[in-house]
C-alpha cells in the first residue's frame, strides 16, 4: 500500500512569504512614525509628574506649617524654582535620566522648563509652566506656590 504524504507545497509557504512581506511593508511607516507620539507621551509624563509633585509639596507645606516641603515663592521664574526646589535639580525627579533645564534641551533626555512672564508667585496662585523637549513639543505643568 502507498503512503501519501501531507504538507505544503513549496508555491504555498512562498505565497504565505509573499503576503507577509507585503503587510510587514504597509505596517512599516506607522512603526517609523510612533517615535514623535513616543515624544509627545514623554513630555507628558515630566509634567505630569511636575503637577502632582508640586502639589503634592503645597499640601505638605500647608499642613505642617512649613515644617514639611519646600517654598516656592520665587519671583522671578517660578516654574524653574520650584523644579529646582522641589526637585532638588531634578536628580530624583523620574526614574532613568531625566533632566530638567532651564536652557535649550540640548539632549533626548533634557526637558526645558520655563514660565511666562506673569507666572510670578503670590499666595494661592498656581503658575504655569511650560516643559519643551529636545524635538520641541511642549506641555503644560502647573505649579502652586506656597506663600
Amino acid at each position: 500500500m502507498k503512503q501519501q504524504q501531507s504538507g505544503f507545497t513549496l508555491i504555498e509557504l512562498i505565497m504565505v512569504i509573499v503576503i507577509l512581506g507585503i503587510l510587514a511593508a504597509t505596517a512599516l511607516p506607522k512603526f517609523i512614525d510612533l517615535s514623535n507620539d513616543a515624544d509627545i507621551s514623554a513630555v507628558a509624563g515630566v509634567t505630569g509628574a511636575i503637577s502632582s509633585a508640586g502639589a503634592t509639596n503645597y499640601g505638605a507645606y500647608k499642613a505642617t506649617a512649613g515644617v514639611k516641603g519646600v517654598a516656592i515663592s520665587d519671583a522671578t521664574d517660578a516654574c524653574a524654582g520650584a523644579a529646582n526646589s522641589v526637585f532638588a535639580n531634578a536628580a530624583s525627579l523620574l526614574v532613568g535620566s531625566v533632566n530638567l533645564v532651564t536652557a535649550a534641551p540640548v539632549s533626548q533626555n533634557q526637558y526645558k522648563i520655563a514660565g511666562g512672564a506673569t507666572n510670578i508667585c503670590a499666595a494661592g496662585v498656581t503658575v504655569i509652566c511650560t516643559v519643551t523637549s529636545f524635538k520641541g513639543n511642549t506641555s503644560s505643568a502647573y505649579v502652586p506656590c506656597t506663600n
